[in-house]
């Protein structure tokens, strides 16, 4: 009886926080429902709109996560416990896989003190804790600064067959259709690359061939920028692909026929992996960001993937990802000393596509509470997560695109889609296709990129202006759209709108939204 009243007044907590109606009080021109319920979506000039970010998540958003079977319990011992827990993962790596599962090793409660990464290096495989709390399963880093869990591989991406060109003299950002010189070779179900040419007639028309600092010439972004998807029709030279482009393709600064697609093959990903239930303790860490940190987690080379239900001490760089389709629920960190410097860590490093962060928490000073690298392709979501410090919402890094900050609130900091001009050796253009919806901040810096656009809508906080940094005497940076500002719009949930569109009721339930 217990259980189920507890279970009750989760749900009611969850459908509070994406069921507030009563506070949402005006439309947003930009996504809003018809008569009938349907999103309707304005577009920019070139036919650019906010992209369905509903894909963002494991097995592609709406999906629940799965309860892996146990095969293997651990108690804590005295000393090193790091040999004892990777043997265990390993031993469960050797199993068959059933359903695209191995097995969980569960962790009983206790403290677990580790010298050395813990590392799921084999699809199909969790690490499982007893509970998060006090009393739950404690990891206790130990030795030298280093990760505590990581899913490290690499994997081996070739392209097979011909390599065929965008016949499109622009494909507008929000859309999965486009045309190709020609699809010989293509089917649908095809995974394919598109890569997009960082050329120079781009990076001027973005303004980043002017980034100078100390007088040194910045390098913005050289090479190409690729994003994969799936096909999932093909009529004619028109290919349908299952997640729309979180960025344009214009020929008239690519040149045409250059941005070209290629059908490819992928050996050696890991999948079906995830880290559950414990807590993660660090002894107190400050200093510079050069310095060498303890950090907590670094999922590459994964996809479906997931960690739920765990709380972090004193780390640094905490998370990073760039794996694909993972799922971040729950996640808590707490800093008791802030790092040094003007340079400050990041606590969730987004990298990768199709992330999602729902409900994850962070309290600490002096630092990015989410960042993103370099040429990071969305769709990437942050939904009802808390930031409680002096710091930022601020993709950080040389064009990340897709990014939605779903109702997170920063009461003491910022959301930033900015310019970073020669900041950190010519981070320069951060982000485009932004979108903070029905957010609460201290303050936003929403700036306008080249040719793209980002969207501050619902939320409420001061407006901030600048210009580029460490350019003296350029003019302010033109801001970004502002729709409904300081009054939160209808639907209330972006993200979990356009997923119930898509994929029913059934989909939101599954993330734990249950009177949605």
């Amino acid at each position: 009886m217990n259980y189920i009243f507890k279970t009750f007044a989760c749900c009611l907590l969850f459908a509070a926080v994406i069921n507030n109606n009563a506070n949402a009080q005006a439309k947003s021109q930009w996504v809003y429902a018809d008569n009938h319920g349907k999103l309707m979506y304005k577009t920019l000039p070139k036919g650019d709109k906010i992209m369905d970010f509903s894909y963002a998540g494991y097995m592609g958003g709406g999906v629940a996560l799965p309860l892996v079977p146990v095969k293997i319990t651990l108690n804590a011992v005295s000393g090193d416990n790091t040999n004892a827990i990777q043997s265990a993962i390993d031993q469960v790596a050797q199993m068959p896989l059933i359903n695209g599962f191995r097995g969980a090793v569960l962790l009983n409660k206790g403290t677990f003190y580790c010298e050395r990464p813990i590392n799921i290096n084999a699809s199909g495989v969790v690490l499982r804790g007893s509970g998060q709390d006090d009393k739950g399963t404690i990891i206790n880093m130990t030795g030298a600064p280093h990760v505590c869990l990581t899913v490290k591989n690499r994997p081996v991406i070739k392209n097979i067959g011909e390599t065929l060109a965008v016949a499109d003299a622009y494909v507008p950002a929000g859309t999965n259709v486009f045309t190709l010189s020609a699809t010989t070779g293509l089917a649908v179900g095809d995974t394919i690359s598109i890569t997009k040419p960082v050329t120079d007639s781009w990076v001027s028309f973005m303004g980043m061939d002017q980034l100078t600092r100390d007088s040194k010439k910045q390098t913005w972004i050289t090479g190409e920028i690729s994003t994969e998807r799936v096909i999932t029709a093909i009529a004619g030279r028109k290919v349908t692909v299952d997640v729309p482009f979180n960025d344009n393709y214009d020929t008239k600064y690519l040149g045409a026929g250059k941005v070209l697609v290629s059908k490819i093959s992928t050996t050696g990903m890991i999948a079906q992996a995830g880290f559950e239930s414990l807590r993660i303790v660090s002894p107190e860490q400050t200093g510079t960001i050069n310095e060498k940190h303890n950090a907590a987690i670094n999922l590459s080379g994964l996809t479906d993937g997931w960690v739920k239900d765990i709380t972090v001490y004193n780390t640094v760089n905490s998370v990073g990802i760039t794996g694909s389709r993972i799922t971040v629920q729950r996640l808590n960190i707490i800093h008791n000393l802030a790092t040094t410097g003007a340079a400050k860590p990041a606590d969730l490093n987004g990298s990768g596509p199709q992330l999602l962060f729902d409900h994850c928490t962070i309290t600490g000073d002096n630092v990015f509470f989410f960042a993103t690298g370099a040429k990071v392709n969305g769709p990437i979501v942050l939904l009802n997560c808390i930031f409680k410090g002096n710091g930022w919402i601020q993709p950080h890094q040389r064009w990340a695109t897709g990014l939605l900050v779903d109702n997170c609130e920063v009461p003491n900091g910022g959301i930033d889609f900015m310019n970073r001009g020669a900041m950190g050796s010519g981070h320069g253009w951060a982000i485009g296709w932004a979108v903070a919806w029905n957010c609460k901040a201290k303050s936003y810096l929403n700036q306008q990129p080249p040719g793209a656009a980002n969207w501050v809508i619902g939320s409420r906080g001061e407006q901030q202006r600048r210009d580029v940094p460490f350019i003296k005497g350029s003019a302010m940076v033109p801001e970004g759209i502002y729709d409904s500002h300081d009054v939160p719009v209808t639907p209330q949930s972006l993200y979990l709108s356009q997923l119930k569109e898509r994929k029913g009721a059934q989909a939101v339930k599954n993330l734990g939204y249950w009177l949605w």
